[in-house]
């Protein structure tokens, strides 16, 4: 297969419409039912049921779309990741590290200062992501490596070096009742029905149901729990450098939260090697 049929297909599996499809590849309508349909042909399978309602995919349609996802996004990684290789081999070398902003940042900046620290050190570009873009930046080549959150983020099909390993805590303004408590449980915490919990978007935009605010970034966080609409659980690391008006409580039941560094694990780059290695060291 072709990636141009991957991608004629991937459009109309997602839009489910011959025309939106079409629209969106900047293609005429015929030719695109005829690449599906030659595409049809050579697999032996119907990918699209078509019929007056609409179009719908078959349980072959839906192999393929998880299936060609998954290689157009790897197709898309190699590009990236050999013009970088063409940059190093022309005198400009460097890395791109993906780690959650707000996350991790004392950790960070210890990792940075000390892979600069190294001989023949190659620049580091950071690429501050939102909660769980990471493993998605570094699969399809945006990054070079990348710093995880077990078990929150993904790491399946990546090499990975455990870092840090710490408790949790939750966030409150600093006046609420229980913030000159020693201690939490998870079920006080999530029972507060003054401060919900915030409710982050999935990988394709929308948000799941519940009481507690949208929220997309830290900043939007910590500025929720200030003026006492939300509260948070996170990483103990995530008390460093907290505002005033927010107080951090240790949560004694949360799972432990385990920092990461990840990279694909076919990489052959000396830079990620030497930026691993640096954070081996930490």
């Amino acid at each position: 297969m072709e990636t141009r049929e991957l991608r004629y297909f991937v459009a109309v599996a997602e839009e489910l419409h011959f025309g939106r499809a079409a629209l969106r590849l900047g293609i005429a309508q015929p030719p695109l039912s005829r690449a599906i349909g030659a595409l049809e042909r050579r697999l032996g399978a119907a990918l699209l049921e078509r019929g007056s309602r609409g179009v719908s995919l078959t349980g072959a349609g839906a192999v393929l779309l998880r299936e060609a996802r998954a290689a157009l996004d790897a197709v898309e990684a190699a590009e990236r990741r050999t013009r970088r290789a063409a940059l190093t081999a022309a005198g400009h070398p460097s890395v791109v590290l993906a780690a959650k902003a707000g996350a991790s940042g004392e950790l960070l900046a210890k990792l940075l200062d000390v892979h600069a620290a190294e001989p023949g050190a190659v620049a580091v570009d950071v690429l501050l992501c939102g909660p769980g873009e990471q493993a998605g930046v570094l699969r399809d080549g945006r990054a070079d490596v990348a710093l995880l959150h077990r078990p929150f983020d993904d790491t399946a099909g990546f090499d990975t070096e455990d870092l840090h390993t710490e408790g949790q805590v939750v966030i409150l303004p600093a006046g609420h009742p229980l913030a000159v408590r020693p201690h939490l449980r998870l079920d006080e915490v999530t029972g507060l029905p003054d401060l919900p919990l915030p409710r982050w978007p999935r990988p394709d935009g929308s948000f799941p149901d519940g009481p507690g605010p949208q929220v997309r970034d830290h900043t939007q966080l910590t500025q929720l729990i200030a003026l006492g609409r939300a509260c948070a659980v996170v990483p103990e690391s995530g008390r460093t450098g907290l505002r005033e008006d927010l107080a951090a409580v240790p949560v004694l039941d949360a799972p432990r939260v385990t920092t990461v560094i990840a990279w694909p694990p076919h990489s052959r780059s000396t830079a990620v090697a030497g930026l691993v290695r640096a954070a081996t060291t930490l």
